[in-house]
């Protein structure tokens, strides 16, 4: 009897563990991928907590990558993910991924690590901003903002970048120094223009990726969508 008696105040006291662990704010990354499972997800069998800002929530194959600052969402953000991740029509994941994007993600500053652009090509990152300005007003009807353009002489394997911007920090283009020396002037407005639409991207709560929507973008402001040079110097 006495036995039976601590069976069930053993299970009790489980449940009220369990039910406390599921109320609680998750801590990494598998107590997040428990949550997600305990809301629906079946297709998903590893998550990584990641502080990539310009892609917050991606998946492919079995893996999910989510920023660490959806560990404080509340339910209806991490339901949102799960349907972004197993919705069965287009309808349902654009709704899920509007209430993604719409989620304040909160991270602390941290000093910045970007790199400057160097005395020597000052004048080009100054022409390369003024060409920011003029395809702003004649391919986005002025509505982007202003942001830095540097040159980067670290850039190796991309020819350009868009930083998203962050708390208490602008976006920023980046545009590799050995990009222009290569391919030439007009190649290289060609990768800032790119950059633009991930800008744009940015800026208009969509996420910043080469989708639908980019894609849709580029042909418009008169860009092909993909990278015009080949692997070893791909456009991010």
């Amino acid at each position: 009897m006495l036995s039976a008696l601590k069976s069930v105040f053993r299970r009790r006291r489980d449940t009220s563990q369990l039910s406390l662990e599921l109320d609680g704010k998750p801590r990494d990354a598998d107590e997040l991928l428990a949550r997600f499972r305990s809301l629906g997800l079946r297709r998903i069998g590893a998550c990584r907590l990641t502080r990539n800002r310009n892609v917050m929530v991606s998946f492919r194959g079995n893996e999910l990558r989510v920023h660490e600052g959806y560990l404080a969402a509340p339910t209806e953000v991490h339901q949102a993910i799960v349907q972004f991740v197993e919705g069965r029509t287009r309808a349902d994941r654009k709704a899920a991924q509007r209430q993604i994007v719409a989620f304040s993600v909160e991270t602390p500053r941290g000093p910045s690590r970007r790199e400057q652009t160097r005395p020597e090509d000052a004048p080009i990152a100054a022409k390369l901003t003024l060409w920011h300005e003029r395809y702003n007003a004649d391919h986005f009807a002025g509505s982007l903002k202003e942001v830095p353009v540097r040159v980067s002489r670290r850039m190796k394997s991309r020819l350009g970048h868009y930083s998203a911007a962050r708390r208490g920090e602008s976006g920023e283009i980046a545009i590799s120094w050995r990009h222009l020396r290569r391919h030439g002037w007009e190649e290289a407005l060609h990768t800032l223009l790119h950059e633009m639409v991930h800008q744009w991207q940015d800026e208009t709560g969509r996420p910043i990726d080469h989708g639908r929507a980019f894609r849709a973008k580029a042909r418009e402001v008169g860009i092909e969508p993909a990278a015009r040079r080949a692997p070893g110097a791909a456009t991010h």
